[in-house]
């Protein structure tokens, strides 16, 4: 692309370098400058005017189409390098598609996120940050190119297509979280994605509570009311603001952590992954040979 770039700017000064000298030219056979220059543009851009004076000595005609063939090589140059930078954009983006392609193809285990609005921005910075591989589907040109900059892996389409969910590699997500903010909406792809993949884990969103009977009869494991949800967050904070403000805050965990390593006590999350030995193991089983207390909290996915 610089490359590109720097043909247009080494076209454009030899095209005015051109335009000087061809005025400099004429005004020494006598012309007036603004005659000079008006001969030097129609005679570079074959407007076909004819000529401000007669062109009678041999001499001129050879300068005249010297400057004809200097303007027109010059033009050819700055037009090529415009064409260089169109192809070279959109070669790079049907690479840059296509190596896309090929990430999303070796993905195991990864999780698909339907729509790139509010919440499933906030959802992707959240995965990427605890290093969870996960793809994106929408089919709005701005939010594609947000997710671009941020270096996501997203595809293109309608996520209720199932060619655009195989694409995403449904076959091999983990998981799959619909935000989309239409209900109808999320109930299709909750059917279409239950159907490609029936060991899928998919989280759907809901705006209305009469909806969530219907994703979780469309094959929705979990269904997320974030109007519910800020509901009783707010409750949460009115009622206990210290304590969920506290806990819920990395700074605040680090902190909480620092003050209980006294009694030796710490906060945090963990994850066993399903090769571990811990799977089917009971708490005391796993941990038994730790002189400590265990307080557990078990999701499973």
């Amino acid at each position: 692309m610089r490359k590109s770039f720097h043909h247009i700017t080494t076209g454009v000064i030899c095209f005015l370098f051109t335009i000087l000298i061809a005025v400099t030219g004429y005004v020494m056979a006598g012309w007036s400058p603004l005659d000079a220059l008006y001969m030097a543009i129609i005679t570079i851009f074959g407007v076909g005017y004819g000529e401000v004076r007669p062109v009678q000595t041999p001499l001129l005609q050879i300068f005249t189409m010297l400057v004809i063939v200097a303007g027109c090589t010059s033009l050819a140059y700055i037009l090529g390098g415009f064409v260089q930078v169109v192809t070279e954009g959109e070669i790079n983006k049907a690479l840059g598609v296509r190596r896309m392609n090929r990430t999303i193809e070796v993905l195991q285990h990864h999780i698909i996120i339907c729509g790139f609005g509010r919440i499933g921005q906030t959802l992707a910075r959240k995965l990427a940050d605890s290093n969870q591989p996960f793809v994106l589907i929408d089919n709005a040109p701005e939010r594609i190119a947000r997710a671009q900059k941020l270096d996501y892996l997203v595809v293109k389409g309608d996520a209720t297509d199932e060619a655009t969910l195989q694409v995403a590699g449904i076959d091999r997500a983990k998981g799959l979280a619909t935000t989309l903010p239409d209900d109808a909406l999320n109930v299709f792809i909750t059917l279409t994605a239950r159907g490609l993949n029936p060991n899928l884990m998919i989280l759907a969103r809901g705006e209305l509570p009469s909806s969530e009977k219907k994703l979780i009869q469309a094959g929705a494991n979990h269904v997320v009311l974030p109007a519910a949800i800020g509901a009783l967050r707010m409750a949460h904070l009115i009622t206990h603001p210290a304590a969920l403000d506290f806990i819920t805050q990395d700074d605040g965990r680090s902190t909480l952590n620092e003050l209980l390593a006294h009694i030796d006590v710490q906060v945090d999350e963990l994850t066993i992954p399903p090769t571990s030995t811990l799977v089917d193991q009971s708490i005391g089983d796993s941990f038994f040979h730790y002189n400590r207390w265990i307080l557990c909290n078990i999701f499973s996915n």
